[in-house]
């Protein structure tokens, strides 16, 4: 097929779809190439370059996640209102670029420091013959190695009590490092400019794809699964290729990559040579001055960022600790970072209230649908939490855990590890596109409620598959990358009976006159996931010394309890929701 045919009407098209797609498939697809870059590098430059302990890695990590997902409602409304969907789309790609570029300045590396008794002494990192990193505690005595126990206590290898004693008890010693708060500002001011120029760029783009069509123009939904085709192309290149350069050139270099493919993105959009005319333009009746004061809000909004990060990193380890300490559900919540108490609030305002008022003012079979809507988005949080554990505890896990030789001396880049789920993605969609028309025309497609309920267990499954890995690690306790790719073929699958049909679903089933508020308690829904996710992180902390393990059966140890856990209830729970989905079938009214 030509890529520009001729229609009947002489209207030239790209692949039978408006022109314009073409400009918006390739600027998503950049955009999406610095995101997910960028995302397949966090946790591992929080973990190895600032050296922060797990807790806080994944504390931050799954703050920053939450906000790039929260902040998309806001940035809708302003440019609905205010800027229109284009501007918006370059502004966001404009702050976007210079977060990234923020990200490749990381001052001097974190100094590991080993604190005892209250001493302080510098740890030296180094590898063995077999190639496994040693930490040494250098003292005036001499340098001891560091082993870690199951215990959680350390061994300090040929110390003889003088300086520091030969095993010191778990709670007895810190691991921490000395770090420049200038540059930890910086780097919490660059995520904080990620975040604000996600929420103006990532749902304009699409509200742009979707004013390429007319009402009931039927290629409307094949238009949407080209343009997100975009999203794993793009997701695919930059997460094999920025650990890469990474790992060659350095941090800054990962981060430069991604920054320009973020210009790319950018200049896509400013230079369109007038092909995106008269799509996404602001509102008539607004006038510059009102637009001024939107500029001033971003310029405001980018504190409140680098606030709640900050307030996220400083007080990870409290709402870890109270959470490893039994305190109760209360407990942690009151030692939850400021995030944490208005994610879990407001979401729990949103599921119990919604249906109440449902009841009140609505219809039963408006109550039903609505009841159901706020079970699928409940279930949708567990299946994102799990699913999200991508960049967090699994990148973590593929880094320490994971035997990631490819054979012929290759060997793959944690972050890079990430890439399976998009090029799995790109190989089953069609498959599973057809099959769902298949077995509608048999009258045996699954309802939604039942595709929530495989995704769940599939996402639960592909955890258990590495716990059964495990059994097989080899003698340095390292799982083979193989079993982590079958992971992530499994949640692949999950993602594509879920992903697709979960906002559409949501939007069909909620009264007319709270469409809207819906579709930002979707994406509540998915800003607690990613927040969710970066708790789970921290429970699969496993101590750490100048960012490297210093028990590595341990810390297989401690994953592998962690993810059986997980994967059990999710299953569990999507067994439950498979139960129930003849109920909720019934309370959806024909909603197909």
């Amino acid at each position: 097929m030509a890529s520009n045919p001729i229609t009947e009407a002489g209207e030239k098209t790209w692949f039978g779809h408006p022109p314009q797609l073409a400009r918006l498939f390739t600027t998503e697809m950049w955009e999406r190439f610095g995101y997910y870059g960028m995302r397949a590098l966090l946790a591992l430059y929080l973990a190895q370059w600032f050296l922060f302990d797990d807790s806080t890695t994944g504390g931050l990590y799954g703050a920053f996640t939450s906000l790039v997902y929260l902040t998309p409602l806001f940035g809708g409304l302003i440019a609905d209102r205010l800027l229109g969907a284009k501007r918006s789309v370059k502004l966001g790609a404009i702050i976007m670029c210079l977060g990234y570029l923020g990200l490749c300045f990381g001052g001097e590396q974190a100094k590991p420091v080993f604190n005892h008794a209250g001493q302080s002494y510098e740890v030296q990192v180094s590898k063995d013959e077999t190639g496994r990193s040693v930490q040494s505690v250098v003292t005036t005595a001499g340098a001891y190695a560091i082993k870690g126990n199951e215990d959680g206590s350390v061994t300090l290898q040929g110390s003889d009590g003088s300086v520091l004693p030969q095993t010191i008890a778990k709670g007895e010693f810190k691991a921490d490092a000395e770090r420049d708060p200038f540059w930890i500002s910086v780097m919490l001011f660059s995520l904080s400019l990620v975040v604000v120029g996600n929420g103006f760029f990532k749902p304009n783009i699409s509200t742009i794809v979707g004013t390429l069509y007319a009402p009931g123009d039927r290629r409307r939904d094949a238009g949407f699964t080209i343009f997100y085709m975009g999203i794993n192309l793009g997701s695919i290149g930059s997460q094999i290729l920025a650990p890469i350069f990474a790992q060659w050139f350095g941090w800054w270099a990962g981060f430069g990559l991604v920054a320009i493919g973020m210009a790319v993105a950018w200049s896509l959009f400013q230079f369109d040579g007038g092909r995106l005319k008269g799509y996404g333009e602001p509102p008539a009746d607004v006038g510059e001055k009102s637009r001024f004061y939107v500029y001033l809000g971003v310029l405001l909004a980018i504190p409140v960022a680098w606030f709640l990060l900050n307030n996220a990193m400083l007080s990870a380890q409290a709402a870890h600790a109270a959470a490893s300490e039994g305190t109760g559900i209360l407990g942690y919540l009151a030692a939850l970072p400021l995030l944490g108490k208005i994610l879990f609030g407001l979401f729990v305002v949103a599921v119990i209230g919604i249906p109440i008022w449902a009841a009140r003012v609505g219809t039963r079979e408006e109550f039903e649908k609505m009841v159901v809507a706020i079970v699928l988005v409940v279930m949708s949080v567990v299946f994102w939490t799990l699913f999200e554990l991508a960049g967090s505890a699994l990148t973590l896990f593929a880094e320490r855990s994971t035997d990631r030789n490819l054979g012929f001396g290759i060997i793959m880049p944690a972050g890079s590890v990430q890439a399976f789920n998009p090029i799995f993605i790109v190989m089953m969609a069609p498959f599973f596109a057809g099959l769902w028309v298949r077995l509608a025309r048999r009258n045996v497609e699954p309802s939604i409620p039942v595709k929530f309920a495989i995704a769940l267990v599939l996402v639960g499954l592909g955890f258990l598959i590495v716990v059964f890995g495990a059994s097989f690690a080899d003698s340095q306790f390292r799982v083979g990358i193989i079993w982590l790719m079958l992971l992530y073929l499994v949640h692949s699958i999950g993602e594509l009976c879920l992903s697709p049909v979960g906002l559409s679903m949501i939007t069909k089933l909620s009264i007319a006159r709270i469409v809207g508020m819906m579709m930002g308690v979707w994406f509540l829904a998915t800003s607690m996931a990613n927040y969710v996710g970066g708790m789970i992180t921290q429970f699969a902390s496993v101590e750490t010394v100048g960012g490297e393990v210093t028990n590595p059966k341990l810390a297989l140890d401690t994953y592998i309890d962690v993810f059986q856990t997980i994967g059990l209830w999710a299953i569990g729970i999507g067994i439950f929701l498979f139960v129930i989905s003849p109920l909720l079938k019934r309370w959806m009214h024909g909603v197909v």
